[in-house]
This record gives structure tokens, C-alpha cells and sequence, in this order.
């Protein structure tokens, strides 16, 4: 037998004894929130940017540029003055320390339109830049005063795209200072990371071309710099006019395998990605916007490990075929010269310049470093085997809030490793340190300890640990027993 459910009764006024009238009682309509105060400083420097994109715009589309500074000094400098004021004005006035307040929900931040519109604008640019350079020739004249002083030489597209990475470390690590000026270690790592990029790999290399020398950039080494070694560029070096051909072999030489294996063991792998290279000083300084969106997922991660390894594999290859075919007559010529074509097109300039720079808006700003790097493979197997560097954790302090996770450039998963308790020794680490500047309860601590042995269990046997690992293959995040 069913029954028809009840109607609703309605309350009637004597069920409630009383009449509440707001308006009555002097309750009128909920104040609007206030108004964020206005900033004169960021809108004069938004000013400022606006006329610089406007000068750069009508020079490159009809203002006359056969080796004049006035273009040149409206349109760069003063993007350059707006861009330096814009945050300087941003950050003054706020108590220093690390804000992420509403990166997840910017449009420029998180994947939005703006992020892909970077994205799409960036990836263009590369391809413009490697394969019709033609379409940048009044962009090429518009440096041209600027590489005749340094270089007493013609501007060209790489002389352009030198100085528009130069320009970005410059401006945007001036924003680290800014951002982090309250943590000394990234004050000094932005600071090598400017120099390093202004110095050894713009100024110097376009004043070597200025006394007839091989333009050579000593900030890069085999096998990142792959034709560093190749027996042509070595050839040429050694007899190049210059007096520094031989030298610059020697420097290539030394810091490959000397210089790299040693100050990897006293300072694991940051000594190189985060304070000399220039790929990673261009990660930390303009992509540094994006450096929560590189992917933390085990898939992205089993995927590094494929791809950084088979990259390193394949350039220690391609380097030992060229020699082999130039020292034995060419025996090798149909095998030695695809392969080195092919490198440099597909990993050379499609994975490091489209895709490592273009997809900063959408999977962070170490895409390059961390999947393809085969300079960063090498650096990590010894950082993760044979290096006194860690980061140590205090357990008992985490609170599993996340930020460290969220924010590694990397994609490892440090929470797991804080909350155990364990040191971090991942081979793909590059001790930026942002992690530790994030954490709220000083967790995260960068270490170079007094020997290798004593970071994890069975680290006083290097050699064990890495054929076991060969052999075996990694584990997921932070697993005592694992090989990560």
C-alpha cells in the first residue's frame, strides 16, 4: 500500500513569534569590497613598456634602419626601463618572501589563453629564427649598431637571438632579486647566472669575433655544446687564424672531462644548471613564472628517464662514429654525416630551441633540462651515485603542505622524501634551491656533505648502487630501497 507524500506546510506567522526587518533595524545594502589602491609607479612603467613595443613595432615596420641607435635605444631600452620599473614597483612595497598567492588561477600562470598565446608566440619565434631567418632581416638591422661595436662585424640571426636571451636573463633575474631578496642563496645564484650568460656567452664571444678569433662560448661544454668535440669543429679551431683555437680545445677538453666530474662530486649538479648554463639561467630567470607547471606524474617521469639516457647515448655516439669515420679515411662518411645532421636538427634545434624554450606557458621552464639535457645526464649520474651534495630533510617538521612538490622545476616529488625523513639525491635534481625557499617550517636544507657515503643506505658503494640500478631500474618517489 503506498501513500502519497505530504504536502509541505507552510510556516505561518505564528509559528515564528517574531518579524525580522533589516532595513528597519538600520541594515542596509553590504558595502562593496574595497578598491585595491593604485600603483603610479607600475602604471608609469606599463606606460613606459607600451612605448617601447610601439617604437620596436614601427621600426621593424618602416622607420629606416642602416646602422642607427635611435631605434634601437627607444625600442629596447626603454622596454628594458619599463620592465626594470614594472617590478621594482611590484615588489617594493611587499614584505619580502616567496608569494604564489593565485598562480593557480592566473591566465598567464595556469595554462590559460595568455599562457598559450606565450607559448604559440615563443615556439613561432624558434622557428622563424632556425629555418627562415629572411623574415627577421629589418629585426637583424635593428642590433646591427650594437654588433658593430662588440663584434666590429655585421649583426646576423644569431647575433639577434644572443641578444634577445641576454636581454631576458638581464631584465628577468633582475625580477629574482626582487622576488627572492629575501633569500641570499638565489641573490648569488641569479647574479652567476647573469654573468655567466652576459660575459662568457655575449660579450666575449662577439669580442672574439672582433680580433679574428673563433667565436667561442667557454660557458658550454661537450656534450650539451655537441660539436664542441666533433673532429671539424676541432680541426678548425686548432687551425683557425687566431692565436686561442688551441687553447679554446683545451678549455673544451678540460672542463668536459676534469672540471665536470669534480666539481660535480664537491657540489653535485647545481655547480653547472643553476649557476653557470645559460639554458638553465634562461629556466630560472624568465621561465621562472612557470616553474609549478613542469609534470609530476610517475608516467613524466618514467618518460625523463627514456629520454634524457637515449639523447646522451645518442650524442656519445654520434661523437664517436665522427671520429671514427675521420680518422680511418671516411669509412664511416654514410653513417657519420646523417647522423650528425640529424642530431643537430631534431635535438639541436627542434627539442632545445622550439620545444624547450616555446613550451615554457604550458610544461614549465625545464622541459629541455629535464627530458633532453644530455649534459644534465651526465652531471646526474654522478650527482646520483658519486656526489657529496644532497638536501636533507627534517621529518618531524614537515607538514605535508606540498609547496616543495608543487614547485620543484624538476618534477620530483619532495614531499615524499620530507615526510620520510630522507635526504634528496636525485639525479635529476639541480639544486635551485626553491624548494627549501618555499617550505614554511625550514624543512629543506642544501647540503655538501664530507663524503658521498653516508646520504642514503648503500651510498658507500657507488659503484654497487649504479650497476644494481643499471640492472633493475628505478623505483617511484622515495623508496628506501628504490635506485631514484
Amino acid at each position: 500500500m503506498s501513500t502519497s507524500p505530504a504536502a509541505p506546510t507552510l510556516i505561518d506567522p505564528e509559528t515564528i513569534s517574531y518579524f525580522y526587518d533589516e532595513e528597519a533595524e538600520g541594515f542596509g545594502e553590504p558595502e562593496s569590497a574595497a578598491e585595491a589602491p593604485r600603483n603610479p609607479g607600475m602604471m608609469v612603467s606599463a606606460g613606459v613598456i607600451g612605448l617601447g613595443f610601439l617604437a620596436l613595432v614601427v621600426s621593424l615596420l618602416g622607420m629606416p634602419l642602416s646602422g642607427a641607435w635611435t631605434p634601437f635605444l627607444l625600442s629596447f631600452g626603454l622596454l628594458s626601463a619599463g620592465t626594470i620599473g614594472y617590478v621594482w614597483f611590484t615588489y617594493r612595497d611587499t614584505v619580502p618572501g616567496i608569494k604564489h598567492d593565485g598562480i593557480m588561477f592566473g591566465n598567464t600562470t595556469h595554462r590559460g589563453a595568455i599562457a598559450w598565446a606565450l607559448g604559440i608566440a615563443l615556439t613561432g619565434f624558434y622557428v622563424v629564427l632556425y629555418w627562415w631567418p629572411e623574415y627577421l632581416s629589418r629585426a637583424i638591422a635593428l642590433v646591427e649598431p650594437l654588433s658593430q661595436v662588440l663584434a666590429g662585424q655585421p649583426a646576423n640571426q644569431w647575433f639577434l637571438y644572443g641578444f634577445l636571451y641576454t636581454m631576458a636573463v638581464v631584465l628577468f633575474g633582475f625580477r629574482m632579486f626582487m622576488r627572492y631578496r629575501h633569500n641570499r642563496y638565489h641573490i648569488i645564484r641569479t647574479i652567476s647566472v647573469m654573468f655567466f650568460q652576459l660575459v662568457l656567452a655575449f660579450v666575449l664571444p662577439q669580442f672574439l669575433r672582433a680580433l679574428n678569433e673563433p667565436e667561442f662560448y667557454f660557458s658550454y661544454f661537450w656534450p650539451l655544446k655537441y660539436d664542441y668535440l666533433f673532429p671539424g669543429t676541432v680541426d678548425y679551431l686548432v687551425n683557425s687564424p687566431g692565436a686561442l683555437g688551441s687553447f679554446m680545445v683545451f678549455w673544451g677538453v678540460a672542463c668536459t672531462f676534469i672540471a665536470t666530474p669534480v666539481l660535480t662530486y664537491f657540489y653535485g649538479k647545481r655547480w653547472y644548471c643553476s649557476w653557470v648554463c645559460g639554458c638553465g639561467g634562461l629556466a630560472e630567470t624568465l621561465g621562472d613564472p612557470w616553474r609549478h607547471l613542469t609534470p609530476k606524474s610517475t608516467v613524466s617521469w618514467k618518460i625523463e628517464r627514456a629520454i634524457i639516457y637515449a639523447v646522451l647515448l645518442l650524442i656519445i655516439a654520434t661523437t664517436a662514429v665522427l671520429w671514427v669515420s675521420s680518422t680511418s679515411e671516411g669509412a664511416l662518411s654514410a653513417i657519420s654525416a646523417p647522423l650528425k645532421q640529424w642530431y643537430g636538427f631534431y635535438i639541436g634545434a627542434v627539442f632545445a630551441g622550439v620545444i624547450g624554450v616555446g613550451f615554457y606557458p604550458i610544461l614549465g621552464n625545464r622541459v629541455w633540462c629535464r627530458f633532453g639535457c644530455p649534459m644534465a645526464a651526465v652531471l646526474g649520474i654522478i650527482q646520483r651515485f658519486f656526489s657529496r651534495f644532497r638536501i636533507t630533510t627534517n621529518g618531524g617538521q614537515c607538514m605535508s603542505c606540498g609547496n616543495c612538490t608543487t614547485y620543484c622545476e624538476m618534477g620530483i616529488d619532495v614531499r615524499a622524501y620530507a615526510e620520510r625523513g630522507e635526504n634528496i639525491v636525485r639525479s635529476s635534481c639541480v639544486g635551485c634551491g626553491v624548494c627549501s625557499a618555499v617550505c614554511p617550517r625550514g624543512v629543506l636544507k642544501l647540503e655538501n656533505g664530507m663524503s658521498h657515503g653516508d646520504r642514503y643506505p648503500g651510498s658507500d658503494k657507488p659503484l654497487s648502487a649504479f650497476s644494481e640500478a643499471v640492472s633493475k631500474g628505478a623505483r617511484v618517489y622515495g623508496d628506501r630501497d628504490g635506485y631514484v
